[in-house]
């Protein structure tokens, strides 16, 4: 069996488990995001009383953070009263960051097990050997209910990746290369196996920008057998005992892809779909492109070392006149662990839209990036969407898609994600598990 098969099996109560079987399986850890207000009203019209175990499950706060509008508002208060009347351990609210990265923060995603959330990019945590996967509001509420949900096991792909990657190219690069090649409807429904000599040395951030694009080619689920990178940021966090599961050798997949890294420059994806992918190269051929605005963030590409990266290519350069730069911190750990390695100086930037100018200043990590007044920080938020006016703009943008109207009416995704993993810094804030 492959080791996603062994996962299902054993949370499910089975020996094996093949292809196209349906099981019900017992969840490790589940998670709804501001979004689905609807959980909590399907869990009391199906007649749950009570979250089957406080210690599972918690609501993240960062699709609205800050609450934008009333409504946002609303339903983030209806979500901490429910929160807190089931008595969750966890609660990741507007201070914390993005679910994907304050999940693995606290310690509750680990190999071996199942973790669901409202949200597709749940895939992401196959980077820890975990399988991950997205479900709407009725089955979140059949899994707060009963600590239970139903899976098809899907049928495996293979996406095997070797060579080193070019000076320039990144784990964003690669993923998006493999995109344009299987397309955005190559693995619906299946899962993603990422194998190789290139994922092999991969740390946790490179890992998890990978496995987080799986869903855009449609699969359920990715995975990555854990390496030493892997286990040790797991071992120092993991709230509860774990065990990795192991592909058997003899296991057959239902299809296998094999890609070169060693000849990749950098990818994008253009206009209007994620799997419109071309060279950085062929983008340009014809002349540069005017930017209108540059994003830096989300799940997909905001942890330190993207921002690190980000410097290393800006530093002394000068963004310009009526162009933004918009940066945004995956989480609040994140944000901590930059402010250990630089200092804001008073007139350094214009930070907007933030909870408090001011602390926000003495507590920046974009200051390793272009100071002008065109950089926006945004902190501690996901800013999933970054609105653009009708007018035809270009934005580059290293998250996760680039749908019509997602972006802007014109946009383009420019990978800036690194190798190296989410931060280890410690940061006392309220997405932290709650006292005892």
């Amino acid at each position: 069996m492959h080791a996603i098969e062994k996962i299902l099996a054993k949370n499910s109560g089975r020996k094996t488990v093949t292809a196209g079987e349906i099981v019900t399986a017992k969840v490790d850890f589940a998670e709804i995001n501001d979004l689905y207000l609807q959980t909590v009203y399907s869990f009391y019209e199906m007649g749950g009383e009570k979250v089957w175990d406080s210690e599972r499950a918690a609501f993240v706060f960062d699709h609205y953070a800050p609450a934008p509008d009333m409504k946002s508002a609303a339903n983030h208060a209806e979500m901490r009263e429910f929160a807190q009347k089931n008595q969750l351990r966890f609660h990741f609210d507007t201070d914390c960051g993005v679910c994907h990265q304050v999940m693995p923060e606290a310690g509750v995603i680990y190999p071996g097990m199942i973790v669901v959330a409202t949200d597709s990019h749940t895939t992401t945590h196959g980077a820890f050997g975990a399988m991950g996967t997205g479900c709407g509001a009725t089955d979140m509420a059949t899994i707060l209910m009963t600590g239970e949900l139903w899976f098809r096991v899907p049928e495996i792909i293979e996406v095997h990746l070797d060579g080193e990657a070019p000076k320039g190219v990144y784990p964003k690069d690669v993923i998006l290369h493999v995109l344009g090649k299987i397309k955005a409807d190559g693995a619906v429904y299946k899962a993603i196996d990422f194998t190789g000599s290139y994922v092999e040395q991969l740390n946790v951030a490179g890992r998890m920008v990978i496995c987080n694009m799986a869903v855009e080619m449609g699969a359920k689920t990715a995975y990555m057998q854990p390496n030493d990178d892997v286990l040790s940021y797991v071992r120092e966090r993991a709230v509860r005992p774990y065990e990795v599961q192991y592909t058997d050798p003899d296991f057959e997949y239902e299809q296998s892809y094999t890609f070169d890294v060693s000849s990749l420059e950098p990818q994008l994806a253009c206009p209007h779909s994620v799997d419109n992918v071309d060279s950085l190269t062929n983008v340009v051929a014809n002349g540069e492109i005017r930017l209108n605005q540059g994003y830096i963030g989300s799940c997909t590409g905001g942890r330190e070392e993207d921002l690190a990266a980000a410097a290393n290519i800006l530093r002394g350069k000068h963004i310009p006149k009526y162009t933004r730069l918009v940066v945004v911190p995956a989480s609040a750990e994140v944000m901590a662990a930059c402010s250990m390695v630089c200092r804001l100086s008073s007139n350094s930037c214009q930070a907007r839209s933030t909870p408090s100018r001011c602390r926000f200043r003495q507590r920046c990590l974009v200051a390793m990036l272009p100071t002008n007044q065109s950089l926006h920080i945004v902190a501690l938020c996901s800013m999933w969407r970054v609105h653009l006016s009708k007018k035809i703009m270009f934005c580059v943008y290293n998250s996760e898609g680039n749908e019509h109207g997602h972006v802007s009416r014109k946009s383009i995704i420019s990978p800036i994600s690194t190798k190296s993993g989410p931060s280890s810094t410690k940061y006392p804030c309220s997405c932290r598990k709650k006292k005892r």
